[in-house]
């Protein structure tokens, strides 16, 4: 499902998602478990036309994890193909370059619950992240740990 290398440009599309690290106030960081997948990555989704970065982040999770969140800040721009970001959808075929635009966020309000998107939802302590992560979603989980924030790659 995921590849670095896009064998024909011309028959992939970009696609620009929003979404963000959020943690809960013992430091626990929110992952859910994909149903298309079955591995964990970070709540958000695709970007509506006429819609901000931001409105999409707070929506994906919203509607993925039943949580309203605060946007804190900016943790990065992430696009490149290495971190395997050249998605292949097992339904349709379609091969997608995802460009993820990741903020930082708290919890506000809401009870945490699994989505149609999820099989699971749930925060990890910083030291016990679970093995089998999305690629995507490996490199901003480094780089919030690590307090790199900002990053464009």
């Amino acid at each position: 499902m995921y590849s670095t290398f896009v064998k024909n440009p011309q028959q992939t599309r970009v696609k620009i998602t929003a979404g963000a690290i959020i943690e809960n106030a013992f430091g626990g960081l929110l992952l859910e478990r994909r149903t298309d997948n079955g591995l964990w990555g970070l709540p958000g989704g695709a970007v509506f036309p006429g819609e901000t970065l931001i409105t999409t982040a707070l929506r994906e999770i919203q509607e993925e994890t039943g949580l309203i969140v605060g946007i804190k800040g900016f943790l990065g721009i992430y696009s490149d193909p290495q971190d395997g970001r050249i998605v292949c959808y097992p339904d349709n075929g379609d091969l997608v370059h995802i460009i993820d635009v990741i903020f930082i966020a708290s919890v506000v309000s809401g009870n945490l619950r699994t989505s149609n998107e999820s099989f699971d939802v749930r925060f990890f302590g910083r030291h016990e992240l679970p093995a089998d992560i999305v690629p995507p979603a490996i490199r901003p989980v480094r780089d919030y740990l690590n307090g790199e924030h900002g990053k464009i790659c």
